[in-house]
């Protein structure tokens, strides 16, 4: 893919298109930089409409009267946000988008409702409309609290100045509307390639918070830590933030390219013998097709998702099946075994519940999405979910009960077994060979039917495979 000829530039709340001159002069001309004001922000400021779709119109205003052939879109803190909802636009065909090539999301907003501590959110909105000298106070604390270290003090006037033109409707309409708006399920899964950057010192959008709300939403991206930075890359780190982007455009994150289970070639011969009925040798085939690595989930939304796939894994690691992509496919379809505990919702809803609490409790006891902890603390709650002992209050997220959690867990434990055994490399790791059992040709086994003969213990039949176990096939 060539490179995008120009980089429309979406700031932070309380940013403006000022924002980006440090990174302009950094980046140089390839591509070039278009910072633009959102509404409500620096020359913006008498500009109304403040909703994540009104500013997403008013940047598509902006693109559409470039018309580039190739764009990408960089959006930093609030701008990322709009910088998605742009993004799904585009990848739908909206007329005047289909140019984008890349995305660039510096400490983004993510899709779900942006992890700030409400106190904290009162007091930004309690002091935008105070007097001027605490408006300048505060506008000073909000600018030094989001850097690792204390910015250039010309960087600081004008980081503060940009604060203080803010509309205070606008500043309160992100706060009270915008940060809270739940847009995962809407923004799904995009295939357009993606940088992500993180600040090591961000408190509340570093990479924990990308990995786990932001990540999931991205089919090809690539997460990259700056070591030092807060929360305003751009003003604090501007040649970092633009050397990152070159080695995006240079080197694109790809798909995950992992294989499709490997079956033994004695098991995949038996497969297409004539043993075997062409209905079953036709499901084992579907079952043995490679899993899509940018799999869109259905039933549950990305971050649900990603939190399955990683439960999944510690459940039963299965390299090369995704089982986390059947089982929701399975939710989605509403096929299953025709029965659930009575003390559960329905599949579906009891499995974003489960998640959503599984992912409470590890910010609960670790403080951390539960997709970034190590093996060992995930374990430790998906053990306590067994016990029944993970309960995590309401108001912290919990959604279910801890007797609840623990009938949940069995049936993903099922769930995930029985997924794993109808593939044929788990069937060739077993031995089963019950699959041998008859062919498409009428008449008694007298007659020529193939099936078994030998029925004595440990009298496997010559045509049997043996079991790989855990073997590698190559």
């Amino acid at each position: 893919m060539l490179a995008p000829d120009l980089l429309f530039s979406l700031h932070f709340l309380g940013g403006s298109a000022r924002t980006w001159e440090p990174f302009s002069k950094a980046l140089g001309e390839t591509p070039v930089c278009v910072p633009i004001d959102l509404p409500g922000f620096g020359n913006a400021a008498g500009v109304t409409g403040f909703s994540i779709d009104a500013m997403a119109d008013h940047v598509a205003a902006a693109i559409r009267a470039r018309a580039p052939a190739r764009f990408a879109i960089a959006g930093h803190s609030m701008g990322a946000k709009v910088a998605l909802a742009l993004a799904r636009r585009s990848e739908d065909g909206e007329p005047g988008l289909e140019g984008l090539t890349d995305l660039i999301l510096i400490s983004g907003s993510p899709p779900s409702p942006e992890p700030i501590p409400e106190d904290r959110r009162g007091k930004m909105i309690a002091w935008i409309d105070a007097d001027p000298d605490t408006r300048l106070r505060e506008a000073k604390a909000f600018v030094r609290a989001n850097v690792g270290d204390a910015l250039d003090p010309e960087t600081e006037a004008r980081a503060v100045a940009d604060v203080l033109q803010a509309a205070p409707a606008a500043w309160k309409a992100w706060l009270e509307a915008g940060s809270h708006q739940d847009l995962c399920r809407r923004i799904g899964i995009l295939q357009t390639p993606a940088l992500i950057l993180a600040g090591s010192e961000d408190a509340d959008l570093g990479v924990d918070a990308q990995t786990a709300l932001m990540a999931p939403h991205l089919a090809h991206h690539r997460i990259v830590t700056i070591d030092g930075v807060g929360h305003l890359l751009p003003l604090e780190r501007p040649e970092a933030l633009a050397a990152s982007l070159r080695d995006h455009v240079r080197d694109r994150p790809r798909g995950d390219t992992s294989r499709a289970a490997a079956i033994s070639p004695s098991y995949a011969a038996l497969i297409a013998s004539e043993r075997v009925n062409s209905r079953l040798r036709a499901a084992l085939d579907e079952r043995a097709e490679p899993d899509d690595p940018a799999y869109r989930p259905e039933a549950l939304d990305p971050v649900e998702f990603a939190i399955l796939r990683t439960a999944c894994s510690r459940v039963l690691p299965a390299p090369g099946v995704d089982i986390a992509a059947r089982l929701d496919k399975r939710l989605a379809s509403g096929a299953g075994d025709g029965w659930r505990f009575v003390a559960l919702p329905p599949d579906p809803e009891a499995y974003r519940a489960a998640l959503r609490t599984l992912d409470a409790g590890a910010r609960a006891a670790y403080g951390r999405p539960f997709v970034v902890l190590d093996g060992r603390d995930q374990d430790a709650l998906l053990t306590l979910a067994q016990r029944g002992d993970l309960s995590v209050p309401e108001t912290l997220g919990g959604r279910l009960d801890g007797d609840r959690m623990r009938f949940w867990f069995e049936d993903l434990r099922a769930d995930a077994v029985r997924l794993w055994l109808a593939h044929p490399a788990a069937l060739a790791r077993v031995g089963f060979s019950g699959i041998g059992a008859g062919g498409d040709r009428p008449g008694p086994i007298a007659d020529g039917l193939p099936g078994f003969h030998q029925v004595g213990l440990d009298a496997p039949e010559p045509w049997e495979p043996r079991p790989t176990h855990g073997e590698t096939v190559r």
